[in-house]
């Protein structure tokens, strides 16, 4: 049976979703250039690859119409490459990924290109909602509706963590991230672009457009306190998820080159990973943020290995509530988990975040020398997943 391997990764920086860099810049030209360069830094044939599978989160407006097969154009791969999108909301990003080396370990192709995109600036704020609930699942399943800053609220609620270990956890995330792009860690994944922005003046509230060169990612506070997180509002009057220990609304795209490993081999082609295992799991939709705690488990029985063999895990951290839990109740050691902070500093463009995780990881498992790194997150609905990858 053969092996999938990541050969390469890129992405954009990660930009304030309404008043960042990509506000007013489509999908197809995100993802498209994230494919465009992780093709190029695999140094194959763009007529080589066998289909582009994009995640995204909220596939309508400028990331609808399949939009992973516009991003196969875009990114100037030939007509004869396909393109497939997919919405596992959260996940979707991991998601890609999985299925890419499936098949490649099917036998079905040799080199496929993974990922994800989400403009949540341009898309979020104007999506269909005609007919939006079933009737069924709003009486009976009525949380699979929620937003999920209610369901975090329940898991803060329900599990007795509080709002002051949030905030530590979201000014950690914070200070980590900061030091991480101080150091350039996160250098060899970025590839920066110029687009146009909207910029909207406070005061007249007149718009104007310019043109930027994104080359960061724009959410990093390396000035964070608690005492200034302790200070911001909550989102709902009377609870605990803020802005300080939630992540942030962001616009991106990722994308990795998955193929044959005998092929990469062959080619003399240095792998950053070898895909190991993926395992999905189901949860009450009212604590959907916990889904990793029923993931993680069975992609560890599938891989036999244990919580102690994962020298990196990265939980993406949709709120500081619900990453907490899953770290205690897994026992998850705190000196391997988003070492380098999370989505709380760092932005979730939700069909992103889980390929940008996986390229993450596998650059950083190898900078420190370890051998199986984890991604896992929770899904919207009520589910979690969770990728193992051996370094290369």
């Amino acid at each position: 049976m053969a092996d999938a391997v990541v050969v390469s990764t890129a992405r954009t920086p990660l930009t304030k979703s309404w008043k960042g860099a990509f506000n007013m810049t489509h999908g197809a030209t995100l993802g498209g250039h994230a494919v465009k360069h992780a093709v190029a830094r695999a140094g194959i044939d763009p007529a080589e690859v066998e289909d582009v599978i994009m995640g995204c989160a909220n596939p309508e407006g400028a990331t609808g119409w399949n939009i992973a097969r516009q991003i196969a154009l875009r990114a100037g791969l030939p007509i004869t490459t396909s393109g497939m999108t997919i919405n596992r909301f959260c996940s979707s990003g991991l998601q890609t990924i999985a299925t890419a080396a499936q098949r490649v370990i099917a036998g079905e192709g040799e080199i496929y290109v993974a990922g994800g995109v989400e403009s949540i600036s341009c898309v979020q704020n104007e999506m269909n909602t005609h007919m939006a609930h079933d009737a069924w699942l709003k009486e009976h399943k009525p949380a699979i509706y929620w937003p999920m800053l209610r369901t975090a609220e329940t898991v803060s609620q329900r599990y007795a963590i509080d709002r002051e270990r949030q905030d530590r956890y979201g000014v950690a995330s914070q200070l980590k991230a900061a030091a991480a792009q101080a150091e350039g860690r996160t250098r060899d994944e970025i590839v920066p672009i110029e687009v146009t922005m909207k910029i909207v003046d406070k005061t007249t509230g007149q718009s104007t457009e310019k043109t930027v060169v994104a080359d960061r990612d724009e959410g990093i506070r390396a000035d964070t306190t608690y005492e200034g997180v302790s200070q911001i509002k909550p989102a709902i009057e009377g609870g605990v998820i803020a802005a300080g220990n939630a992540s942030q609304f962001s616009d991106g795209a990722s994308a990795c080159v998955v193929m044959d490993a005998t092929l990469a081999e062959r080619r003399g082609l240095k792998p950053l990973g070898v895909f190991r295992g993926f395992a999905v799991a189901g949860c009450e939709p009212d604590e959907m943020g916990i889904g990793p705690v029923f993931a993680i488990p069975k992609v560890l029985a599938r891989t036999g290995l244990k919580i102690d063999d994962i020298g990196l895990w990265e939980l993406n951290e949709a709120f500081a509530v619900q990453v907490i839990y899953c770290r205690d109740k897994l026992g998850i050691p705190d000196e391997r988990l988003n070492v380098n902070g999370g989505s709380i500093a760092v932005g979730h463009p939700y069909g992103v975040t889980g390929a940008r995780l996986v390229g993450h990881a596998l650059i950083e498992g190898r900078r420190r020398g370890v051998r199986f790194v984890c991604v896992t997150m929770c899904i919207g609905g009520g589910m979690g997943a969770a990728g193992i990858f051996e370094i290369a």
